[in-house]
């Protein structure tokens, strides 16, 4: 069986800050990690070829550095991995991005057959949860999102169980490989990685393609040319400000209240 693994390099959200001109993320005021809910995935990858055997590929869209995560991966347990780069995919948004995720899947499958794809929930820059749909649809294979568990896969009948999270609770689902699942942290724990991971991973060099490496690609498709949405405005979220005790009688109280709505009413109107 062979797992593939999408993840994506994006700045620590903790450390991270805005600039104030251009409304748009900081990139270089925090460190690049690997996206936490791809580090999630490629664990469940692990523990899917640790009860029934096979190979866990990573691939990943983004600059030269972003190999760092594809070792990250291997150093978790992914068996190698991929990196397209090229000035070509730059300022790709969710759809331009499946696109070329898409377009480097088709490529790894004509060597290596593929069973399963996982990605991680959303990326924690972004937080759209569109790319891994997005893949599947390309690919017309079945996505199931916000799963928790993987439960069982029958390589005969070639299906595969999973538990996913819905918003009153969770479902039980049954479909067809190849498919793709993008996974919750609650999925698993990430395990301390063994030290001959470790070396293995320090030592791994991924396979690196630019667009004129991948099969039929309709340029137009990707980057900025292949995006139609953009983010017109990013900025921080005001700090709340502190709250204002209401005293007197009751009556006197419902008085403030209402003078309170009345001075903030454009903040409830409704269109």
């Amino acid at each position: 069986m062979h797992i593939v693994v999408c993840v994506k390099q994006v700045p620590d959200t903790k450390i991270i800050k805005i600039n104030p001109k251009t409304n748009t993320l900081d990139r270089r005021s925090a460190p690049a990690i690997l996206n936490p809910y791809d580090a999630h995935a490629v664990q469940a990858a692990v523990k899917v070829k640790e009860e029934y055997g096979g190979l866990i590929s990573v691939l990943s869209m983004g600059p030269p550095q972003a190999v760092e995560i594809i070792k990250k991966s291997v150093e978790i347990g992914a068996d190698g991995g991929y990196l397209i780069t090229d000035r070509a995919f730059a300022g790709a948004d969710t759809l331009a991005t499946s696109y070329a995720l898409f377009k480097a899947l088709d490529r790894i499958s004509k060597d290596k057959p593929i069973d399963l794809i996982i990605c991680g929930k959303h990326a924690i820059d972004g937080d759209t949860g569109q790319v891994g749909p997005g893949i599947a649809r390309r690919l017309d294979i079945p996505p199931i999102t916000n799963v928790i568990e993987i439960s069982d896969i029958d390589l005969k009948i070639r299906k595969v169980r999973v538990k996913r999270k819905i918003i009153n609770g969770y479902e039980r689902i049954e479909t067809g490989l190849p498919c793709l699942l993008t996974v919750e942290k609650e999925i698993n724990p990430i395990e301390y990685s063994p030290l001959p991971n470790m070396i293995r991973a320090a030592r791994y060099q991924p396979v690196i393609w630019a667009v004129s490496d991948l099969d039929e690609v309709d340029r137009t498709q990707l980057g900025l040319k292949g995006s139609p949405t953009i983010v017109g405005k990013m900025f921080t979220p005001p700090k709340p400000e502190g709250g204002h005790v209401l005293e007197g009688t009751p009556s006197e109280q419902a008085g403030q209240i209402v003078e309170v709505l009345l001075k903030n009413k454009e903040l409830f109107s409704v269109n």
